[in-house]
């Protein structure tokens, strides 16, 4: 595992661009669960010091991201079943209403918008590019939340965004052909302007990756 570039330089406080980067690393399996995370090491390769280092990793571990073990170093969380759970109940809540809205207000220009991603993801899945399919994959569900129209719902399952990137990652292998055909289907709802059928089409996509989740989680 190699650390490439420091994130010393900028104007953005140091702790926010460490989070940002730390958050961005677990995410992407830089960092796989259960990874020691130490303070030097980490600030020698985000070339910062050990201050904003701490509280990053405060931040991480209230976000879940984190486990701050004590008198230990940290390291990084790994998923239960309950975690995996508490995710996927909201999800259940918020994307069906986001889909339905989104086919009630947008309609066309929200399928042709998902249509591109859902191009972007085949081709990467294709060049098996995981971590490519994982981003597509949060930014499909933060566009049917955009094209909602509804802005606490678009803020609301915004905070969600890098945890369900995080799962999907570590899942993405296993499911990633069954999860696109499926959002290809609820592109077709939105697009033809179905509401009902849209949040039907995104709870039964929750169910499923909900499933396939569980089966990694400890």
């Amino acid at each position: 595992m190699q650390d490439v570039g420091t994130i010393g330089e900028g104007h953005r406080p140091l702790r926010d661009k460490v989070v940002e980067e730390l958050r961005r690393r677990i995410v992407d399996g830089v960092y796989a669960p259960g990874d020691r995370l130490t303070e030097d090491r980490l600030a020698e390769a985000f070339g910062v010091s050990r201050n904003p280092v701490r509280e990053a990793i405060r931040v991480l571990e209230s976000e879940g991201f984190v486990v701050v073990q004590p008198r230990r170093s940290a390291v990084v969380a790994t998923l239960s079943a309950q975690d995996v759970r508490d995710l996927f109940d909201v999800r259940l809540v918020l994307e069906p209403l986001a889909a339905r809205l989104a086919a009630d207000r947008a309609g066309p220009a929200a399928g042709a918008a998902l249509q591109e991603l859902v191009r972007a993801a085949r081709a990467a899945a294709g060049a098996r590019a995981l971590d490519r399919v994982a981003e597509l994959n949060t930014r499909f569900h933060a566009t049917v939340s955009d094209y909602s129209g509804n802005l606490l719902l678009r803020s609301i399952s915004g905070m969600l965004h890098a945890r369900l990137q995080w799962v999907y990652r570590l899942s993405a292998a296993h499911r990633v052909v069954h999860s696109w055909a499926e959002h290809e289907t609820l592109v077709a709802a939105i697009e033809a302007g179905d509401g009902e059928k849209a949040a039907a089409a995104a709870a039964e996509h929750v169910r499923n990756a909900q499933a396939a989740a569980l089966t990694l989680a400890r």
